[in-house]
């Protein structure tokens, strides 16, 4: 008897979960894959921007902002943060330098190349160059944590440079 109770209450509670679903795998606004925040009020849909196209959502999810970025990519052998992603880095220290209780997580990462200890320390050198920077914009140390996977946690299989630039990196994640 208690095991046919507990069937029937996870059927309804997987009832009243699908039921509250609008889609099953598709966009709630049948829209075009965007990537905007999308919600119903009052039978319309609506974006995190405002009529003037001002961001209203999460600073963090805004896809116009530097810190919609969160991998950071090294050039082959290097620790130094590139050029084209300085600023990147720069938004998400003063980010963090706003917001004192928000923590973040830098994950750096190598390519297949070199041994697995060269590797480790590569990805710890380019967490800790993210770190760095992050904190002269005002961060405080305890909001970042740094760890190095080096070529453990590949994120594209492979042994070409494609495959290699990829996983040439430190991940930023909160």
């Amino acid at each position: 008897m208690k095991v046919c109770g507990l069937k029937i209450a996870a059927a309804a509670v997987l009832s009243l979960t699908l039921a509250g679903c609008s889609t099953f795998g598709g966009k709630a606004d049948g829209g075009s894959g965007d990537g905007a925040a999308v919600s119903e009020a009052g039978g319309s849909a609506t974006s995190a921007a405002d009529a003037a196209g001002e961001w209203r959502g999460n600073p963090l999810d805004n896809p116009g902002s530097p810190l919609s970025v969160r991998t950071i990519f090294f050039d082959y052998d290097e620790s130094q943060i590139r050029e084209d992603l300085r600023d990147v880095v720069i938004a998400h220290g003063k980010y963090l330098a706003n917001n004192p209780t928000v923590t973040i997580t830098v994950e750096g990462h190598a390519d297949e190349r070199g041994s697995r200890e060269y590797n480790i320390a590569l990805g710890e050198r380019r967490a800790n160059a993210v770190r760095s920077l992050m904190l002269a914009q005002g961060a405080a140390d305890n909001q970042i944590h740094t760890v190095s996977y080096g070529e453990e946690r590949p994120l594209m299989v492979g042994a070409d440079e494609a495959a290699w630039s990829q996983n040439r990196r430190a991940e930023l994640l909160y």
